[in-house]
């Protein structure tokens, strides 16, 4: 029996909903793993300089690590946003371009996993060649390892443009469901991606001093698919889905 058009939307609706919870709780998970507590530890050796909290092999290993699992984290996050944006596409075709985006930011977190792996498993060289100069290791990695940190910016890149194809689709899904914590998501994780591009824009352009919006990354890092897991699920419960 061929179901009504009514019910094959409310179905692709719920399945884009409860997609979007768990591609936020994820992503949620994956920015503590990947930035926060990464940013922290630096800014602890920055202060301390004292026991784990030295620039050391111990201290590099367990932040790639970190950083390992975070990605992976954000990888499956991607990976569940594009397929909540590939079953609202079904019944909405303005959610292709965010679905396409995220399987670019795919690839990108695809490749910061390889870059991590191999830092995970050349730390005690990479110490030794940044002679315990954390400003060293960028320098190091570059040409120490075919998957350096060109490699490792080409994987961020690529990530940065997973994150628009996360905004795009929350945006749009906020709209479409009324609901105002996706869009307050989106809002938020937009502001994360043109915080995370300043050191790069950096690089090319003289910018005014914007150290306090990289040290509130973290913080839009952890809000936005917070706002969006909250937001997931209230949609779910107005749908009658508890």
């Amino acid at each position: 029996m061929t179901q009504s058009p009514a019910v094959v939307a409310r179905t692709l609706d719920e399945k884009g909903v409860g997609r979007l919870g768990i591609g936020a709780g994820l992503g949620f998970a994956g920015a503590l793993c990947t930035i926060v507590l990464p940013l922290a530890f630096l800014f602890l050796v920055t202060d301390l300089h004292t026991g784990f909290f030295t620039f050391s092999a111990s201290l590099v290993q367990v932040t790639s690590v970190l950083v390992l699992v975070g990605a992976i984290l954000l990888l499956l996050s991607l990976l569940f946003y594009r397929r909540a944006f590939a079953a609202l596409r079904k019944i909405d075709g303005r959610f292709t371009p965010a679905s396409i985006l995220c399987i670019l930011g795919s690839l990108g977190f695809l490749i910061l996993l390889i870059a991590a792996a191999v830092v995970v498993g050349n730390a005690s060289s990479l110490i030794a060649c940044a002679h315990g100069r954390p400003s060293h290791a960028l320098s190091c990695l570059e040409s120490g390892t075919p998957f350096g940190a060109v490699t490792g910016a080409i994987g961020f890149l690529l990530g940065w443009v997973g994150g628009v194809g996360i905004v795009l689709g929350l945006f749009l899904a906020g709209h479409r469901f009324r609901a105002g914590a996706l869009t307050g998501s989106a809002a938020v994780y937009a502001i994360l991606l043109v915080v995370l591009l300043v050191p790069f824009a950096g690089l090319v352009v003289a910018l005014p001093d914007l150290s306090v919006l990289i040290v509130l990354a973290p913080l839009f890092a952890v809000i936005a698919p917070a706002l969006a897991l909250s937001g997931a699920g209230k949609t779910r419960t107005a749908m009658g889905l508890g």
